[in-house]
């Protein structure tokens, strides 16, 4: 495989390394509002809506002449967005590293998704199948550019500092959910006063928080930096590049460790995020505005959330405040197998547990990687950590479309992921970090 010589910038200052931290934390406030108002509240029951529409008298449609459940059908959309994303951030991540521009990467996949989702305003009648391409280019898109984004932590920031930096990252995340779900209410509730019906106030939700996606990614992208790389280098074709990067980090079984550990809890985790609202709407019986409500309300506790576990990471390290996390992610979805219907308190209860502990969790697994990312290997190491953020987050949906499908219960489909969260403790809490760290080649911070 031929190299040529690529000059590497030189190791930026103080002053330009809290420059482009600002300018990171904008690419969570970019992105975070499709998460959020399209993945979260409004693209799961109204999809679920529109393949209703286009169900047959048994409530099944056929893509591609496969019987699916209507109502499973969005999950499984997720998967597979998911199963796409696996196949392509591999090879971005690869490229990334070898040629130093992770920036066009990140531009190219950003507007690719802030396209697709824009493209939900079209979504209407009886198009389910457009809505799941949508959903699916979406999504993978979304995952290829969160793998270049969030690759850039060990770069822009010293080893003492992430747990903080990724901490403000998704605080900002979370602080754009809650002020476009505002708007989004606002809307939705009062669609009649503006003139429009419920469907096209929905279909105006999805398409601006692709409008919102793509106007401010312009802020990381004007202040990011690219290094460069001291080599350049083809990069391998297909399944030889998954397998390539798979070899390499057996060489640090340790990182591995971490990952199957995060992959199983973060799974739960995530199929929690996109499929909370078709849970709420169909197996409880709460309205939308209800919905949007609890949505805000966790996104709003989700910035306290991140910042107060980083400031519990500084006491007590990244790991100890990631497993009590996930005891509490573990009591909270228990609990929401036994909510009444009908209930809008207890469902708001529900998503105020949720919400003090999603943003801490998913900021200090960030961060904790990034120590365990041997150095040079920034974007292809975490090509597989955003496989295992949303990239592998396939099993839950899947496994939550199935019960459903099996059972016709939304609530035997909740309880199912409980298991997610007991095995990734289990599993995390066999992880030596300090050594795993040292094995990588990086310094140890003095508490993680």
């Amino acid at each position: 495989m031929g190299t040529d010589t690529v000059r590497t910038p030189p190791a930026d200052g103080p002053a330009e390394l809290k420059s482009q931290q600002r300018g990171w934390y904008f690419y969570d406030w970019a992105c975070s509002v499709y998460s959020t108002s399209v993945l979260t509240v409004f693209l799961g029951p109204y999809l679920t809506s529109v393949a209703e529409s286009a169900a047959d008298a048994d409530g099944y449609v056929h893509p591609l002449g496969i019987p699916v459940r209507a109502g499973s059908f969005f999950a499984y959309s997720v998967s597979l967005s998911v199963i796409v994303a696996v196949l392509v951030m591999p090879l971005v991540g690869a490229a990334a590293d070898r040629t130093g521009r992770k920036k066009p990467l990140l531009a190219a996949a950003a507007y690719l998704g802030a396209t697709a989702t824009t493209a939900m305003f079209f979504l209407e009648g009886d198009r389910y199948l457009f809505g799941g391409v949508l959903l699916i280019v979406a999504n993978a898109a979304q995952s290829v550019a969160m793998m270049l984004y969030n690759s850039y932590l060990p770069q822009i920031a010293p080893p003492e500092q992430r747990d903080a930096v990724s901490s403000r990252g998704w605080a900002f995340g979370y602080a754009a959910g809650s002020l476009v779900l505002v708007v989004n209410l606002v809307l939705y509730t009062g669609h009649d006063s503006f003139g429009v019906s419920e469907s096209t106030a929905v279909r105006i939700c999805l398409a601006s928080a692709g409008l919102w996606w793509g106007a401010f990614a312009l802020i990381p992208l004007t202040r990011l930096r690219d290094r460069g790389s001291a080599a350049r280098e083809a990069a391998l074709p297909g399944f030889r590049q998954l397998a390539a990067t798979v070899r390499d980090m057996r060489r640090h079984p340790l990182t591995l460790a971490f990952l199957l550990a995060y992959l199983v809890y973060n799974d739960g985790i995530q199929t929690v995020i996109s499929q909370a609202s078709v849970y709420g709407s169909e197996e409880l019986g709460l309205g939308q505005s209800t919905l949007i409500g609890a949505v805000l309300l966790v996104q709003v506790l989700a910035v306290a959330g991140a910042l107060t576990m980083g400031r519990l990471a500084r006491a007590y390290g990244a790991k100890r405040t990631i497993l009590g996390s996930l005891v509490a992610w573990t009591v909270t979805l228990a609990a929401g197998y036994f909510l009444p219907t009908g209930a809008p308190g207890w469902f708001f209860a529900l998503a105020a547990g949720i919400g003090l502990v999603l943003g801490g969790s998913q900021a200090l697994s960030r961060s904790l990687f990034s120590h365990l990312v041997p150095p040079g290997k920034e974007a292809e190491y975490f090509s597989a950590y955003e496989m295992s953020d949303r990239g592998m987050s396939w099993l839950g949906p899947l496994l939550f479309g199935l019960i459903y499908q099996l059972t016709g219960s939304y609530r035997d489909a909740i309880i199912s992921l409980v298991g997610f969260f007991v095995i990734g403790f289990a599993l995390l809490a066999r992880v030596p970090v300090r050594r795993a760290i040292e094995e990588a080649g990086n310094p140890v911070p003095d508490r993680i």
